[in-house]
């Protein structure tokens, strides 16, 4: 079967044989070989693959890397796990957007905190011209999952609702920003996300706790693991089933 996932990596990336001949230091037909009959490439072309698509080799070549080097690489990829979200340094926050260069992503049901910051709008839109997409998620306030999340937080059935609609008119300016897109999903939000480029917070959730009191894992993106890979396809999913708010 043809590797549906690196034509797909270097379509999206303008990507031609020649081109990744000349960075690997294969011929073009080797290049084609890759794609078309799933050859798997030698483990110093699949990290210049990676690199110059921007996915991992797992996500590329899911059978590529040994179960226990693979274990090896998740492990590594977690660089820091605190008890409670409130407990993550807000300079942590800052240094992530501040590095980002290509994308932001969050997906929220309402993420109230990060609008604490009165300087988060104007960030946002400098980053957005300057080419990074940013991607936020916002709960749908009118869906049941919503509605149960604020009950099972014990504040009450249409709390949370209310708390997404502040977000939503604090987030509008951005809605005509090139680069900024807003969407609302209605899913069963089983962890936060803040991806900065190859950096991610992951807030998981708790039954009958606030996200703020929950754990945050701080993970680094590493080629070869897939522990990023999975919360970022998790993202996606979410992402492709969302819908812009109707302003």
């Amino acid at each position: 079967m043809p590797n549906q996932r690196l034509r797909d990596a270097l379509l999206r990336n303008t990507l031609g044989f020649d081109e990744v001949a000349k960075a690997t230091g294969v011929d073009p037909k080797t290049v084609e070989r890759w794609i078309t009959q799933d050859r798997t490439p030698y483990p110093r072309h699949r990290h210049a693959i990676a690199a110059m698509v921007r996915e991992t080799e797992t996500y590329l070549w899911p059978d590529a890397v040994a179960p226990e080097k693979k274990k090896e690489i998740n492990e590594s990829e977690v660089v820091q796990v605190y008890a409670h979200r409130h407990a993550v340094p807000q300079d942590i926050w800052g240094h992530l957007i501040e590095q980002s260069k290509i994308s932001i992503s969050i997906l929220v049901y309402a993420g109230m905190f990060l609008v604490d910051n009165p300087a988060l709008i104007k960030t946002l839109r400098q980053k957005a011209e300057n080419g990074v997409r940013i991607r936020l998620l916002l709960g749908d306030p009118a869906s049941r999952e919503v509605a149960r999340r604020s009950e099972e937080e014990g504040i009450g059935k249409t709390t949370l609702g209310a708390k997404i609609r502040n977000a939503l008119a604090i987030y509008k300016p951005l809605a005509e920003v090139p680069g900024v897109e807003i969407r609302l999903h209605g899913t069963t939000l089983y962890n936060s996300i803040y991806r900065f480029d190859d950096e991610m917070l992951v807030n998981t959730h708790v039954h009958g706790f606030m996200a703020a009191h929950a754990p945050v894992l701080h993970l680094r993106r590493l080629s070869g693991g897939d522990l990023f890979e999975t919360y970022a396809e998790s993202f996606q999913g979410v992402w492709d089933g969302a819908k812009p708010p109707k302003w």
